[in-house]
This record gives structure tokens, sequence and C-alpha cells, in this order.
């Protein structure tokens, strides 16, 4: 199934800080077309557990808004290849970037981001 965007960690933090890239982000976000990778929710967690938060609500509120988007074998060779080459020219450049790029390009998808990794793949990328 393919998605016309795939919202980041960056854009779901704004967006639960209600900022003005989260009112950006917010359209994507409520269009009911939109993703988001495991690796994200995985992001999130660990974000939420260092700033001793609750997930849950936040949580819920994701799965109920977009579709969540699994690791497979095609989503991780390609994420393998995209990080291996985004390394050599991103400065920490990581493998959660790779598999989120990875997940948009096979769902021939947009990333809702504005995290600057992803600043001069526009092909791939909303800036928020």
């Amino acid at each position: 199934m393919s998605y016309e965007f795939i919202v980041d960690s960056y854009a779901w933090v704004e967006y639960f800080k209600g900022s003005k890239q989260g009112e950006i982000a917010k359209k994507f976000i409520e269009s009911k077309t939109s993703a988001t990778s495991v690796i994200t929710i995985a992001e999130l967690s660990e974000k939420y557990q260092r700033e001793s938060k609750s997930f849950e609500e936040d949580f819920n509120f994701i799965i109920s808004q977009t579709k969540i988007i699994q690791l497979d074998i095609e989503i991780a060779l390609l994420a393998g290849k995209i990080n291996n080459e985004n390394k050599k020219k991103i400065k920490n450049w990581g493998m959660a970037d790779a598999i989120i790029l990875s997940s948009a390009k096979i769902n021939k998808s947009k990333v809702v981001t504005g995290d600057e990794h992803f600043r001069n793949l526009d092909s791939v990328m909303i800036n928020i």
C-alpha cells in the first residue's frame, strides 16, 4: 500500500508541541493519507522516556491518524544502500534516517520533516 506522506519524528515532535512547524505538519498528519515508520515510533518512545514523559496518549493518536509502516526486507535492503551513500555526504546521517527515506522511496511518498539531514533531498521531502 502506498501513502502520500511519511511523517518523521521531527514533524511529530513539532506537532505535539503545537509549534509553527507543527501547524504546517498538521495538514499532512490529519490528511488520512499519511504513514509513520515503525522506526519513528522507536525514536519517539526513546525521546519520551528520556524526558520522563508518558508516550501512551501521543502514541495512540499516531496510530489513529496514520498507518504504521513495518520494517521489512525490501525497506531494510534499500536502507542499507541509502545509509552507506548518505553517511559519506551528510554529517550525522543515521540508519533511522535511511529507513525513513527508504520507506518513502518504496511507497512513492514524501517525508514530512524539518530535519536537517533531509534538507538536500528535496525530491522526497516536504520541509515544515
